[in-house]
Protein backbone atom coordinates (compact mmCIF):
# COMPACT_ATOMS: atom_id res chain seq x y z
CA UNK A 1 0.00 0.00 0.00
CA UNK A 2 1.77 2.88 -1.55
CA UNK A 3 2.77 5.45 1.10
CA UNK A 4 -0.12 5.14 3.09
CA UNK A 5 0.17 4.78 6.69
CA UNK A 6 -2.41 6.49 8.31
CA UNK A 7 -6.40 6.54 6.55
CA UNK A 8 -9.29 8.45 8.29
CA UNK A 9 -12.56 7.52 7.09
CA UNK A 10 -15.17 10.36 7.18
CA UNK A 11 -19.10 8.59 8.42
CA UNK A 12 -19.12 6.11 11.00
CA UNK A 13 -22.66 4.23 9.73
CA UNK A 14 -23.10 1.01 8.72
CA UNK A 15 -20.15 1.11 5.80
CA UNK A 16 -17.93 3.30 7.35
CA UNK A 17 -17.55 2.10 10.68
CA UNK A 18 -16.93 -1.57 8.79
CA UNK A 19 -14.41 -0.25 6.80
CA UNK A 20 -12.48 1.45 9.37
CA UNK A 21 -12.68 -1.45 11.90
CA UNK A 22 -10.94 -3.79 9.05
CA UNK A 23 -8.49 -2.03 8.00
CA UNK A 24 -8.02 -1.05 11.87
CA UNK A 25 -7.26 -4.81 11.90
CA UNK A 26 -4.64 -4.90 9.49
CA UNK A 27 -2.29 -3.09 11.86
CA UNK A 28 -2.91 0.54 9.58
CA UNK A 29 -3.44 3.42 11.97
CA UNK A 30 -7.27 4.72 11.14
CA UNK A 31 -8.98 7.70 12.57
CA UNK A 32 -12.98 7.61 12.18
CA UNK A 33 -14.74 11.22 12.14
CA UNK A 34 -18.35 11.52 12.87
CA UNK A 35 -20.27 14.13 13.71
CA UNK A 36 -22.47 12.67 16.25
CA UNK A 37 -20.33 13.00 19.66
CA UNK A 38 -22.04 9.26 20.86
CA UNK A 39 -20.94 7.51 17.99
CA UNK A 40 -17.53 8.81 18.51
CA UNK A 41 -17.47 8.09 22.24
CA UNK A 42 -18.99 4.39 21.65
CA UNK A 43 -16.20 3.58 18.59
CA UNK A 44 -13.92 4.65 21.73
CA UNK A 45 -14.98 2.42 24.30
CA UNK A 46 -15.27 -0.49 21.28
CA UNK A 47 -18.38 -0.40 21.66
CA UNK A 48 -20.71 -1.00 18.05
CA UNK A 49 -23.89 1.63 18.01
CA UNK A 50 -25.84 -0.88 15.60
CA UNK A 51 -26.55 -4.09 15.09
CA UNK A 52 -23.88 -5.83 12.40
CA UNK A 53 -22.58 -9.21 13.35
CA UNK A 54 -19.14 -9.80 13.88
CA UNK A 55 -18.64 -6.44 13.79
CA UNK A 56 -17.74 -6.13 17.49
CA UNK A 57 -15.15 -8.55 17.70
CA UNK A 58 -13.15 -6.16 15.14
CA UNK A 59 -13.87 -3.08 16.50
CA UNK A 60 -12.83 -4.02 20.28
CA UNK A 61 -9.63 -5.42 18.95
CA UNK A 62 -8.84 -2.40 16.84
CA UNK A 63 -9.16 -0.12 19.54
CA UNK A 64 -7.31 -2.38 21.98
CA UNK A 65 -4.37 -2.23 20.15
CA UNK A 66 -4.39 1.66 19.56
CA UNK A 67 -5.13 1.26 15.85
CA UNK A 68 -8.52 2.61 15.58
CA UNK A 69 -10.05 5.76 17.62
CA UNK A 70 -13.05 8.21 17.07
CA UNK A 71 -13.30 11.98 16.48
CA UNK A 72 -15.31 14.65 15.17
CA UNK A 73 -12.33 16.55 13.86
CA UNK A 74 -10.68 15.78 10.91
CA UNK A 75 -7.26 14.77 10.67
CA UNK A 76 -4.37 14.89 8.94
CA UNK A 77 -3.78 11.32 7.21
CA UNK A 78 -2.41 9.67 4.45
CA UNK A 79 -5.65 8.54 2.44
CA UNK A 80 -9.21 9.74 3.43
CA UNK A 81 -12.37 7.28 2.47
CA UNK A 82 -15.71 9.38 2.64
CA UNK A 83 -18.40 7.12 3.57
CA UNK A 84 -21.18 9.73 4.63
CA UNK A 85 -24.90 9.61 3.55
CA UNK A 86 -26.35 10.66 0.02
CA UNK A 87 -29.86 10.85 0.47
CA UNK A 88 -32.39 12.41 -1.93
CA UNK A 89 -33.86 15.62 -2.11
CA UNK A 90 -37.67 15.95 -2.47
CA UNK A 91 -37.49 16.10 -6.57
CA UNK A 92 -35.19 12.64 -6.25
CA UNK A 93 -32.36 14.87 -7.06
CA UNK A 94 -29.17 13.75 -4.92
CA UNK A 95 -28.31 15.55 -1.97
CA UNK A 96 -24.67 16.10 -2.05
CA UNK A 97 -24.63 18.20 1.11
CA UNK A 98 -22.60 15.53 3.49
CA UNK A 99 -19.96 14.67 0.70
CA UNK A 100 -19.19 18.71 0.31
CA UNK A 101 -19.12 19.38 4.31
CA UNK A 102 -16.69 16.39 4.43
CA UNK A 103 -14.78 18.12 1.37
CA UNK A 104 -14.61 21.29 3.35
CA UNK A 105 -12.95 19.68 6.39
CA UNK A 106 -10.45 17.85 4.77
CA UNK A 107 -9.55 20.08 2.56
CA UNK A 108 -7.32 22.07 5.67
CA UNK A 109 -5.42 19.32 5.98
CA UNK A 110 -3.83 18.42 2.64
CA UNK A 111 -0.10 18.87 2.16
CA UNK A 112 -0.48 17.24 -1.30
CA UNK A 113 0.25 13.28 -2.41
CA UNK A 114 -3.38 12.21 -0.43
CA UNK A 115 -5.47 9.50 -1.67
CA UNK A 116 -9.15 10.87 -1.51
CA UNK A 117 -11.67 7.92 -1.82
CA UNK A 118 -15.52 8.46 -2.10
CA UNK A 119 -16.93 5.53 -0.90
CA UNK A 120 -21.00 7.18 -0.56
CA UNK A 121 -23.35 5.76 -3.09
CA UNK A 122 -23.11 8.49 -5.52
CA UNK A 123 -24.65 10.15 -8.68
CA UNK A 124 -22.61 10.37 -11.68
CA UNK A 125 -20.41 12.67 -11.44
CA UNK A 126 -20.44 13.19 -7.53
CA UNK A 127 -16.11 11.91 -7.18
CA UNK A 128 -15.75 14.65 -9.46
CA UNK A 129 -17.60 17.27 -7.56
CA UNK A 130 -16.06 16.49 -4.43
CA UNK A 131 -12.56 16.96 -6.07
CA UNK A 132 -13.26 20.16 -7.81
CA UNK A 133 -14.58 21.57 -4.49
CA UNK A 134 -11.25 20.36 -2.75
CA UNK A 135 -9.41 21.61 -5.49
CA UNK A 136 -10.87 25.28 -5.49
CA UNK A 137 -10.41 25.49 -1.48
CA UNK A 138 -6.28 24.07 -1.84
CA UNK A 139 -5.81 25.46 -5.59
CA UNK A 140 -2.26 25.07 -4.45
CA UNK A 141 -2.42 21.47 -5.19
CA UNK A 142 -4.16 21.65 -8.40
CA UNK A 143 -1.07 22.12 -10.74
CA UNK A 144 1.28 19.68 -8.51
CA UNK A 145 2.91 16.72 -10.43
CA UNK A 146 1.68 12.82 -9.79
CA UNK A 147 3.50 12.63 -6.80
CA UNK A 148 2.48 15.46 -4.90
CA UNK A 149 -0.88 16.09 -6.23
CA UNK A 150 -4.11 14.45 -5.09
CA UNK A 151 -5.47 11.65 -6.19
CA UNK A 152 -9.59 11.02 -6.33
CA UNK A 153 -11.51 8.05 -6.95
CA UNK A 154 -14.80 6.49 -6.41
CA UNK A 155 -14.90 2.77 -4.59
CA UNK A 156 -18.66 2.07 -4.05
CA UNK A 157 -19.88 -0.34 -1.34
CA UNK A 158 -21.54 -3.30 -2.39
CA UNK A 159 -22.40 -5.07 1.06
CA UNK A 160 -25.51 -6.56 2.53
CA UNK A 161 -26.41 -5.79 6.39
CA UNK A 162 -26.54 -8.59 8.20
CA UNK A 163 -23.10 -10.25 6.18
CA UNK A 164 -20.89 -6.85 6.08
CA UNK A 165 -17.97 -8.03 7.84
CA UNK A 166 -17.89 -11.07 5.57
CA UNK A 167 -18.73 -9.45 2.29
CA UNK A 168 -15.94 -6.61 2.73
CA UNK A 169 -13.44 -9.17 2.35
CA UNK A 170 -15.10 -11.80 -0.75
CA UNK A 171 -16.91 -9.23 -2.42
CA UNK A 172 -15.40 -8.31 -5.83
CA UNK A 173 -14.69 -4.46 -5.81
CA UNK A 174 -15.14 -1.48 -8.60
CA UNK A 175 -12.36 0.79 -7.93
CA UNK A 176 -12.96 4.00 -10.53
CA UNK A 177 -10.19 6.42 -10.20
CA UNK A 178 -10.59 10.32 -11.27
CA UNK A 179 -7.44 9.29 -13.42
CA UNK A 180 -5.63 6.18 -14.07
CA UNK A 181 -3.13 6.65 -11.19
CA UNK A 182 -5.74 7.41 -8.25
CA UNK A 183 -7.34 3.92 -9.13
CA UNK A 184 -4.13 2.25 -8.82
CA UNK A 185 -3.44 3.74 -5.87
CA UNK A 186 -7.18 3.35 -4.27
CA UNK A 187 -6.51 -0.52 -5.78
CA UNK A 188 -3.71 -0.81 -3.91
CA UNK A 189 -5.66 0.34 -0.35
CA UNK A 190 -8.21 -2.46 -0.80
CA UNK A 191 -5.80 -5.20 -1.79
CA UNK A 192 -5.01 -5.07 1.84
CA UNK A 193 -8.18 -6.91 3.05
CA UNK A 194 -10.32 -7.23 -0.21
CA UNK A 195 -9.70 -11.16 -1.44
CA UNK A 196 -12.41 -10.75 -4.29
CA UNK A 197 -11.17 -9.44 -7.88
CA UNK A 198 -10.61 -5.82 -7.74
CA UNK A 199 -11.97 -4.19 -10.82
CA UNK A 200 -10.67 -0.61 -12.19
CA UNK A 201 -12.40 1.71 -14.30
CA UNK A 202 -13.14 5.41 -14.52
CA UNK A 203 -15.07 7.01 -11.47
CA UNK A 204 -18.11 7.87 -13.49
CA UNK A 205 -18.33 4.54 -14.37
CA UNK A 206 -17.82 3.35 -11.11
CA UNK A 207 -20.36 5.06 -10.25
CA UNK A 208 -23.01 3.99 -12.10
CA UNK A 209 -22.16 0.47 -11.94
CA UNK A 210 -23.76 0.62 -7.91
CA UNK A 211 -26.58 2.57 -8.74
CA UNK A 212 -27.09 0.06 -11.90
CA UNK A 213 -26.56 -3.21 -9.73
CA UNK A 214 -29.52 -1.85 -7.09
CA UNK A 215 -31.89 -0.82 -9.93
CA UNK A 216 -31.72 -4.17 -11.44
CA UNK A 217 -32.81 -5.47 -8.20
CA UNK A 218 -35.45 -3.08 -7.68
CA UNK A 219 -37.03 -3.56 -11.10
CA UNK A 220 -37.05 -7.08 -10.29
CA UNK A 221 -38.63 -6.57 -6.98
CA UNK A 222 -40.91 -4.16 -8.52
CA UNK A 223 -42.39 -7.26 -10.34
CA UNK A 224 -42.82 -9.30 -7.80
CA UNK A 225 -44.34 -6.48 -5.71
CA UNK A 226 -46.85 -5.77 -9.02
CA UNK A 227 -47.49 -9.50 -9.03
CA UNK A 228 -48.52 -9.48 -5.64
CA UNK A 229 -51.36 -6.97 -6.35
CA UNK A 230 -52.65 -8.56 -8.74
CA UNK A 231 -52.84 -12.14 -7.46
CA UNK A 232 -54.75 -10.58 -4.71
CA UNK A 233 -57.07 -9.24 -6.85
CA UNK A 234 -57.57 -12.32 -8.70
CA UNK A 235 -58.01 -14.42 -5.41
CA UNK A 236 -54.69 -16.31 -5.69
CA UNK A 237 -51.70 -16.80 -3.27
CA UNK A 238 -48.98 -14.97 -4.57
CA UNK A 239 -46.53 -16.86 -2.64
CA UNK A 240 -47.54 -20.20 -4.13
CA UNK A 241 -47.73 -18.99 -7.79
CA UNK A 242 -43.85 -17.88 -7.62
CA UNK A 243 -43.30 -21.11 -5.92
CA UNK A 244 -44.76 -22.75 -9.04
CA UNK A 245 -43.30 -20.70 -11.27
CA UNK A 246 -39.66 -20.51 -9.91
CA UNK A 247 -39.83 -23.72 -11.05
CA UNK A 248 -38.73 -23.06 -14.81
CA UNK A 249 -35.25 -23.27 -15.30
CA UNK A 250 -35.24 -19.79 -16.63
CA UNK A 251 -37.26 -18.03 -13.93
CA UNK A 252 -36.43 -16.69 -10.35
CA UNK A 253 -38.75 -14.46 -9.66
CA UNK A 254 -38.03 -12.40 -6.08
CA UNK A 255 -40.44 -12.40 -2.88
CA UNK A 256 -42.72 -9.51 -2.53
CA UNK A 257 -42.92 -7.30 0.48
CA UNK A 258 -44.68 -4.13 2.08
CA UNK A 259 -42.02 -2.07 -0.46
CA UNK A 260 -38.29 -1.38 -0.91
CA UNK A 261 -36.10 -0.02 2.27
CA UNK A 262 -32.57 0.95 3.22
CA UNK A 263 -30.06 3.28 1.52
CA UNK A 264 -29.08 1.68 -1.43
CA UNK A 265 -32.16 0.03 -3.27
CA UNK A 266 -35.14 2.66 -2.29
CA UNK A 267 -32.66 5.61 -3.37
CA UNK A 268 -29.82 4.69 -5.62
CA UNK A 269 -32.35 3.80 -8.72
CA UNK A 270 -33.71 7.70 -8.45
CA UNK A 271 -30.14 9.07 -9.19
CA UNK A 272 -30.38 7.43 -12.29
CA UNK A 273 -33.63 8.52 -13.03
CA UNK A 274 -32.39 12.27 -12.42
CA UNK A 275 -29.38 11.77 -14.80
CA UNK A 276 -31.99 11.06 -17.55
CA UNK A 277 -35.00 11.28 -16.82
CA UNK A 278 -36.95 10.86 -20.26
CA UNK A 279 -34.78 7.49 -20.75
CA UNK A 280 -35.18 6.34 -17.52
CA UNK A 281 -38.73 5.08 -18.04
CA UNK A 282 -38.41 1.30 -16.49
CA UNK A 283 -36.09 2.44 -13.73
CA UNK A 284 -39.02 5.04 -12.69
CA UNK A 285 -41.67 2.96 -12.92
CA UNK A 286 -40.50 0.39 -11.02
CA UNK A 287 -39.63 3.10 -8.07
CA UNK A 288 -43.09 3.86 -8.48
CA UNK A 289 -44.93 0.68 -8.37
CA UNK A 290 -42.25 -0.08 -5.02
CA UNK A 291 -43.02 3.16 -3.49
CA UNK A 292 -46.66 2.28 -4.12
CA UNK A 293 -46.22 -0.89 -2.25
CA UNK A 294 -46.93 0.43 1.66
CA UNK A 295 -50.22 2.88 0.54
CA UNK A 296 -51.85 -0.60 -0.46
CA UNK A 297 -50.88 -2.14 2.94
CA UNK A 298 -52.05 0.71 4.78
CA UNK A 299 -55.60 0.02 2.75
CA UNK A 300 -55.99 -3.58 2.94
CA UNK A 301 -55.40 -3.60 6.92
CA UNK A 302 -57.86 -0.46 6.96
CA UNK A 303 -60.67 -2.36 4.78
CA UNK A 304 -59.59 -6.12 7.20
CA UNK A 305 -60.59 -3.43 10.30
CA UNK A 306 -63.50 -1.56 8.81
CA UNK A 307 -66.06 -3.45 11.99
CA UNK A 308 -63.48 -2.54 14.29
CA UNK A 309 -64.13 0.42 16.54
CA UNK A 310 -61.45 0.43 18.79
CA UNK A 311 -58.63 -2.20 17.31
CA UNK A 312 -55.05 -3.65 18.30
CA UNK A 313 -53.11 -4.37 15.65
CA UNK A 314 -49.69 -6.21 16.49
CA UNK A 315 -46.77 -4.70 13.91
CA UNK A 316 -44.35 -7.05 13.63
CA UNK A 317 -41.09 -5.33 12.33
CA UNK A 318 -39.80 -2.03 11.80
CA UNK A 319 -36.00 -2.56 9.66
CA UNK A 320 -35.76 -2.48 6.29
CA UNK A 321 -35.13 -6.07 5.92
CA UNK A 322 -34.56 -9.21 8.37
CA UNK A 323 -32.30 -9.27 11.14
CA UNK A 324 -30.77 -5.75 11.60
CA UNK A 325 -32.13 -2.46 13.07
CA UNK A 326 -31.46 -0.27 10.51
CA UNK A 327 -34.59 1.57 9.48
CA UNK A 328 -33.24 3.65 7.09
CA UNK A 329 -36.05 4.54 4.39
CA UNK A 330 -37.93 1.63 5.68
CA UNK A 331 -41.33 1.01 4.52
CA UNK A 332 -42.93 -0.34 7.52
CA UNK A 333 -41.71 2.64 9.41
CA UNK A 334 -44.25 4.22 6.35
CA UNK A 335 -46.73 2.03 6.87
CA UNK A 336 -47.27 2.04 10.81
CA UNK A 337 -47.10 6.07 10.44
CA UNK A 338 -49.94 5.83 8.16
CA UNK A 339 -52.01 3.30 10.02
CA UNK A 340 -51.42 5.77 13.39
CA UNK A 341 -52.74 8.72 11.27
CA UNK A 342 -55.67 6.66 9.88
CA UNK A 343 -56.74 4.52 12.72
CA UNK A 344 -56.90 6.82 15.23
CA UNK A 345 -58.93 4.75 17.89
CA UNK A 346 -56.36 1.87 17.11
CA UNK A 347 -53.87 1.08 19.67
CA UNK A 348 -50.56 -0.14 17.59
CA UNK A 349 -48.30 -2.32 19.09
CA UNK A 350 -44.73 -2.43 17.25
CA UNK A 351 -42.56 -5.58 17.86
CA UNK A 352 -38.96 -5.10 16.58
CA UNK A 353 -36.80 -6.86 18.59
CA UNK A 354 -33.30 -4.84 17.33
CA UNK A 355 -34.10 -0.90 18.45
CA UNK A 356 -34.38 -0.11 22.09
CA UNK A 357 -36.74 3.06 21.29
CA UNK A 358 -39.30 4.27 18.83
CA UNK A 359 -38.12 6.20 15.80
CA UNK A 360 -39.38 9.87 16.48
CA UNK A 361 -42.00 10.11 13.42
CA UNK A 362 -43.78 6.96 15.58
CA UNK A 363 -43.90 8.50 18.58
CA UNK A 364 -47.79 8.82 19.62
CA UNK A 365 -50.71 8.52 22.12
CA UNK A 366 -51.44 5.25 19.88
CA UNK A 367 -48.04 3.72 18.95
CA UNK A 368 -46.15 2.08 21.01
CA UNK A 369 -43.12 -0.40 21.46
CA UNK A 370 -43.77 -4.04 23.02
CA UNK A 371 -43.00 -7.06 23.90
CA UNK A 372 -43.89 -10.64 20.87
CA UNK A 373 -45.95 -12.08 23.35
CA UNK A 374 -47.95 -8.87 24.84
CA UNK A 375 -48.89 -8.23 21.02
CA UNK A 376 -49.72 -11.20 20.08
CA UNK A 377 -52.13 -12.03 22.82
CA UNK A 378 -53.87 -8.37 22.83
CA UNK A 379 -54.20 -8.18 18.76
CA UNK A 380 -57.27 -7.86 16.68
CA UNK A 381 -54.97 -8.13 13.46
CA UNK A 382 -51.31 -9.35 13.38
CA UNK A 383 -49.44 -7.46 10.60
CA UNK A 384 -46.31 -8.74 9.01
CA UNK A 385 -44.02 -6.12 8.36
CA UNK A 386 -40.22 -7.75 8.97
CA UNK A 387 -39.93 -11.85 8.83
CA UNK A 388 -37.28 -11.30 11.61
CA UNK A 389 -35.68 -14.81 12.88
CA UNK A 390 -38.11 -14.16 16.09
CA UNK A 391 -41.15 -13.84 14.17
CA UNK A 392 -40.41 -17.46 11.89
CA UNK A 393 -40.93 -18.92 15.42
CA UNK A 394 -44.34 -18.14 15.55
CA UNK A 395 -46.91 -20.98 16.26
CA UNK A 396 -50.16 -20.98 14.39
CA UNK A 397 -52.04 -21.41 17.52
CA UNK A 398 -50.69 -17.76 18.37
CA UNK A 399 -52.45 -16.32 15.49
CA UNK A 400 -56.00 -18.29 15.98
CA UNK A 401 -59.04 -16.19 15.69
CA UNK A 402 -57.04 -12.99 14.47
CA UNK A 403 -56.71 -11.38 10.94
CA UNK A 404 -53.30 -11.75 9.70
CA UNK A 405 -51.52 -9.71 7.04
CA UNK A 406 -48.35 -10.98 6.01
CA UNK A 407 -46.38 -9.06 3.64
CA UNK A 408 -43.48 -11.41 3.98
CA UNK A 409 -45.08 -14.85 3.59
CA UNK A 410 -43.57 -16.12 6.52
CA UNK A 411 -46.87 -18.07 6.95
CA UNK A 412 -47.75 -18.82 3.39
Amino acid sequence: MENITTIAVIGLGYIGLPTAAILASKGIDVVGVDVRQSTVDAVNRGEVPFVEPDLGTYLAGAVTQGNLTASTKTPAADAYIVAVPTPFKDDHAADLSYIEAAADAIAPQLVGGELLILESTSPPGATQHMADRILALRPDLRHKDDDGGLFFAHCPERVLPGRVMIELVTNDRIVGGVTPRAAERAKSLYETFCQGEILLTDAKTAEMAKLVENSFRDVNIAFANELSIIADKVGVNVWELIELANHHPRVNILQPGPGVGGHCIAVDPWFIVDAAPEEARLIRTAREVNDSKPGIVVEKVVNDLRTKATPRIAALGLAFKADIDDVRESPAIEIVHALAERLTDATILVVEPNVVDLPTELEGENVSLSTLEVALNSADLVLVLVDHADFRTIESGALRGKIVVDTRGIFA
